[in-house]
């Protein structure tokens, strides 16, 4: 029995960032609605969801932040580069997402930006702020990882 993997998925742009300053909650996929010039600028790689959030407007989830580089052969039709985009979710997932962010506090972050099967997808978190001292922590953990494997790769 073969498994199956994930062909269709090439990822375009990551959010490390994210990881570090935010714990998550839960993670959950969605389309994003561009405009031609903005897609022919992702497939060229030029997009950047470092700094970008996703907030309610008038019962829509929307990206803000976000920056999608102009498309150079677009001429007179290009693009906004940073521009609000909506997000493709169904009414249930919206109202969740608002429910979180309302009541207990959390926001929602990008975490990455890939194709799958020739449309582009965002991988959305919900996730709560990391305090200064949980970033220390993170920082000592992930150090101490790498000292640990090296001692062990000198040792065998």
């Amino acid at each position: 029995m073969n498994k199956k993997t994930n062909l269709g998925l090439k990822i375009i742009c990551l959010n490390r960032k994210a990881s570090f300053n935010y714990f998550f909650e839960g993670l959950l996929e969605a389309g994003i609605v561009l405009k031609g010039s903005e897609i022919k600028s992702i497939r060229d790689g030029k997009v950047n969801i470092a700094d970008a959030y996703a907030v309610e407007k008038k019962g829509e989830i929307v990206l803000i932040n976000s920056h999608i580089s102009p498309y150079k052969q677009a001429s007179y039709s290009n693009h906004n580069p940073t521009d609000e985009r909506k997000l493709l979710l169904n009414k249930r997932e919206i109202n969740k997402l608002i429910g979180k962010m309302q009541r207990d506090g959390f926001t929602i972050v990008p975490t990455k930006m890939y194709f799958k099967k020739g449309k582009v997808k965002i991988e959305l978190a919900v996730a709560k702020g990391k305090k200064q001292y949980d970033k220390r922590a993170t920082k000592k953990n992930r150090d101490w990882n790498r000292e640990k494997s090296r001692y062990i790769r000198r040792s065998s």
